[in-house]
This record gives C-alpha cells, sequence and structure tokens, in this order.
C-alpha cells in the first residue's frame, strides 16, 4: 500500500483516535483553492492531458529541483520545452530517481495521486515506471480524467489562477460563456509592471497605458492604467491580488516624491535602492486600491528569484531556483500600517518564508491589526513539520481565527487533492493533541477543525 490511512495523525493511540474523528468530520468537505498556479486554458478547452511527464514533472519545481540537485540535467528532463520529444525517457529519468523524494511532502502528494486516483499501489521505480507510464496514460485518455471532470472529482468549489495583469484573460472568458457551472477565478498578480527588475518591465508598462487607454508615462496615469486592470480582472470575478516581491517592505511617498521617482524608474538608470522604494510604495498603492474595489491582497515576499543565473539565462524563470532569505515585517510593514493598519474593510493576507518570524513578529502583528490575516506555510515550508510549526507557533498570539485556512500554491493541479489532505490531516493532530491535553473541549476541536479546512478561506478571500 502506498499510503496508511493513519498517516500524519499522532502515533499515541488516544490522541490519534481523536484525529480520526475529527478527520471523518471535515475530510469530504468541498475544496476552496484560492491561490495556485494551474492554467486556465486547460479548464476552457477542456482537452486529455498529453502524458505523465508533461503533467507530473515538467510543471512542478519540487520535482525538477530535487532532480538537478542530483546532478539530472534540465535537458534530459526537457524542461521549459512546449512538447516533450520524448515523454517516456523524461519519465524514466524521474522514476529512476522517485527514492530521492523520501520523507519529502512531495513523495507524500505523489503517492496519493498515484493511488487515489490511478490506483497504482507499487512503488514507483525504475521497474515499475513502464507501468506507470503506461497506466497513467491510458486512464488520462478517458472522459474522468478530463480537465473539468477532474475539477469535479476533487470536489473543487472554487479555483484561482494568478495572472499577469497584461493577460487578455480570454481563457476565463471562454470558461464563462461556456456555462460550465464551477468557480475559474483570475488573480491579479501586478509584479511584471510594478517591478523594475522584472524582465520587460519597461515594454510592460509601455503595453498597459495601450491596454488601458492611459497615458502609463506620468504618474497618475499610470496607477489610473493600474486601476482599470484591476477593473477588468474584477469583471471576471477575481478576488484577490498577489505581490511576490523580494521584500515585504513598504512606503508611504508624497505624490511629488512618487512621481519623481517614478520618472527615475523609467528613465531606467535607477540604482537598486530606488528600484526597492519604488516597490515599496507600490505595495501602499495597491492596499490603498484594495481599499477602494474590495480585493484581497496577499504579500508573498522573501524569496531570492532565479537564484541560479546560469539557469534564469538558459530556462527563464520559474525552474526551481529560488531560494529563501530572512524577511523583516514590523519595521518594513510600519508606513503601510500607519496609513491602514486599522482599516476593517481591507484585507491582506501575508505569507512568509522565514519561519523565525512567525512568533516573533507575524503572529504579533496579525494578532493585533483588524486588516491583517496569516496565510498557512507556503513553498518551503508547506511539509507537515512546517505546518506544525506554523501552529506551535502563532496559534498562541493570532489565535485560529486571525489566519485563513490552506491554499496549495501549485502549478500541478493532480496535486490539488493531496496537498489539502496533509493540511487537513496535520490540522486534525494538531488539534487532537490540545484536547488530549485538555487545553481545548472536542466539541470546540470540531468547530475549529471546519473553520480552517473550508469557513476561513472563503470568510478570508470574500468567497
Amino acid at each position: 500500500m502506498l499510503i496508511h490511512e493513519d498517516r500524519l495523525f499522532p502515533a499515541e493511540p488516544g490522541a490519534r483516535t481523536i484525529a480520526r474523528a475529527l478527520y471523518t468530520h471535515i475530510k469530504t468537505l468541498p475544496l476552496v483553492s484560492p491561490h495556485g498556479h494551474t492554467q486556465a486554458a486547460w479548464f476552457a478547452k477542456n482537452e486529455p492531458f498529453p502524458d505523465p511527464a508533461k503533467l507530473f514533472v515538467q510543471p512542478d519545481h519540487y520535482v525538477f529541483r530535487m532532480l538537478y540537485s542530483q546532478g539530472v540535467s534540465l535537458e534530459d528532463l526537457e524542461i521549459g520545452q512546449p512538447e516533450l520529444k520524448d515523454p517516456r525517457k523524461v519519465w524514466r529519468i524521474f522514476a529512476s530517481h522517485y527514492y530521492l523524494f523520501r520523507g519529502t511532502p512531495t513523495r507524500m502528494w505523489l503517492d496519493f495521486a498515484f493511488h487515489e486516483l490511478f490506483g497504482l499501489s507499487e512503488r514507483l521505480s525504475e521497474a515499475t515506471a513502464d507501468l506507470y507510464f503506461d497506466t497513467i496514460s491510458a486512464k488520462l485518455r478517458a472522459p474522468e480524467f478530463l480537465p473539468r471532470a477532474l475539477y469535479k472529482r476533487f470536489n473543487l468549489e472554487v479555483l484561482a489562477t494568478t495572472d499577469s495583469p497584461l493577460d487578455s484573460l480570454a481563457d476565463h472568458k471562454a470558461i464563462r460563456d461556456s456555462n460550465w457551472k464551477a468557480r475559474i477565478l483570475p488573480t491579479f498578480r501586478p509584479d511584471p509592471v510594478v517591478d523594475p527588475e522584472f524582465d520587460g518591465f519597461l515594454d510592460n508598462i509601455r503595453l498597459l497605458g495601450e491596454q488601458t487607454g492611459e497615458d502609463t508615462a506620468v504618474w497618475t496615469g499610470y496607477l489610473n492604467a493600474l486601476r482599470i486592470a484591476r477593473a477588468r480582472f474584477h469583471s471576471l470575478g477575481c478576488k484577490a491580488t498577489d505581490h511576490g516581491h523580494p521584500t515585504a517592505q513598504t512606503a508611504d511617498l508624497s505624490t511629488a516624491e512618487a512621481t519623481d521617482l517614478f520618472r527615475r524608474i523609467l528613465a531606467g538608470n535607477a540604482v537598486a535602492q530606488q528600484q526597492e522604494l519604488f516597490r515599496a510604495q507600490m505595495l501602499t498603492e495597491m492596499a490603498q486600491m484594495s481599499l477602494e474595489d474590495g480585493l484581497v491582497m496577499q504579500i508573498h515576499p522573501g524569496s531570492v528569484r532565479n537564484h541560479n543565473r546560469k539557469l534564469h539565462q538558459l530556462y527563464g524563470r520559474d525552474v526551481g531556483a529560488d531560494i529563501p532569505r530572512p524577511t523583516n515585517y514590523v519595521d518594513a510593514l510600519r508606513p503601510l500600517l500607519d496609513r491602514f493598519g486599522n482599516e476593517r474593510n481591507l484585507t491582506i493576507i501575508l505569507f512568509t518564508l522565514d519561519e523565525s518570524t512567525y512568533s516573533r513578529e507575524l503572529a504579533p502583528l496579525a494578532g493585533h491589526y483588524p486588516c491583517l490575516r496569516l496565510g498557512p506555510p507556503w513553498w518551503f515550508s508547506d511539509s507537515p513539520e512546517g505546518m506544525l510549526r506554523f501552529r506551535e507557533q502563532a496559534t498562541e498570539t493570532a489565535g485560529f481565527y486571525n489566519t485563513v485556512g490552506f491554499n496549495d500554491d501549485t502549478r500541478a493541479f493532480l496535486s490539488i487533492p493531496a496537498r489539502h489532505d496533509v493540511a487537513r490531516r496535520m490540522d486534525c493532530a494538531f488539534l487532537a493533541k490540545l484536547v488530549a491535553e485538555h487545553r481545548l473541549a472536542e466539541d470546540e476541536a470540531f468547530d475549529v477543525a471546519h473553520a480552517l479546512a473550508y469557513d476561513l478561506v472563503k470568510q478570508a478571500y470574500r468567497l
């Protein structure tokens, strides 16, 4: 058996019994996925996924960064290729190195998908590679494995994509026009037009002006263009923005100061400090716009993007060479919070890759400011251990109700149920321990489990 029915539950029998009961109470609740990187085109076109390698290996940086660390070339994995020349070869490479994922959350997610979706009970290895490839390939051609059918099978209630403000959102429009009764929502990710270090930034600013009919060569026209772009997203169901800045730094410049800074940025000769100040100012501007249009604001800071410069040059962005770094929130967010921290009609969800901030910075901030909520453990921390550390360190100050449940943040569509299952099991394990230690009444634990799995995410994202 690939997966055990008591996986992730406490080893102590009494607590394990409580965890089982809590999990039974919530395991069939609908999945709400308010932040991720799946493609709207999958659901607009509703075509079969091409092959196992394209589905499990190519889009998942958790997978290929591990393989690369052990000497497997990205060229052999055909990373970055729109079509795989030899998907079976790629799959065999993956299968022969599957042992590398022992003890990782990636292994747990993959085993869940292999067992629950494809009925495979033997462990993936070099010996079973072709069995896996043929079994999965055959099932992917069946109607029940089309993207829309899987959306229903996964019991998804909402699925949000992440989209450039320059995206036409044609696939989202096609989904809406098809009258398919599902909620696939865009998310406004303005990095290409607010981060001066983003590839093609100046061309992106010009294109934003062309799309919106605004003069983006001037500060006021630039801000108006962003408002128009946000309104276009909002008209197609968008509920949130997402900001992947290097830091959480914010600023609150005067109009004259911001105008002068923007002029320097457009001139293309701004130094690193000015580029950071511009990003900081844009977080505050985005908070102002969220207060106006009601979009929830997500801040995902603390990743050194494209750390491996050689891979970035060869393969572009998002090839698994991003590295976490320490992040300051208390001082960095102060300018934004001085202006908006007490607003009850604004929701800002904070994420981190720096676990040292859980109890020292994030929980105290979210446990005080009405506009702040804590996002779940993210990226390098979305493991069973990372989830447990988050609950242990954040709950004592922020409680449960200043958090927003779980989101999967995945590019790998078939991992969504597995990731939610891990999160639900870990929350049940944490709550069971509190009950067993007589720190929480059992009836309250059932209420909290339901909230963490379903209620809080819908409330936070206004779904």
